[in-house]
């Protein structure tokens, strides 16, 4: 899988997976992006050691912040890609 989007400055950024993980609450993973099947807020923890809640996010968005842990989620369907 591969999805380039393009940043306000225009430079690109590459983001591919080789493998995917259906994410579990409290769950420690390998970092990753995530990928949310269903719409809803997630609080996470990023590779950098921050919390951050992200608030509505869209069905099929693909969130590009690694990430270790969902501490908390409405969202539903969310997938790790590493």
């Amino acid at each position: 899988m591969q999805i380039t989007q393009t940043s306000l400055e225009g430079r690109g950024i590459n983001l591919q997976a080789e493998h995917a993980e259906a994410v579990t609450v409290g769950n420690v993973y390998t970092a990753g992006i995530l990928y949310v099947g269903g719409t809803g807020n997630i609080t996470a923890i990023t590779v950098g050691g921050d919390t951050v809640t992200f608030t509505a996010v869209p069905t099929g968005f693909i969130l590009p912040v690694l990430i270790t842990e969902v501490t908390a989620a409405t969202a539903t369907a969310m997938v790790i890609l590493r």
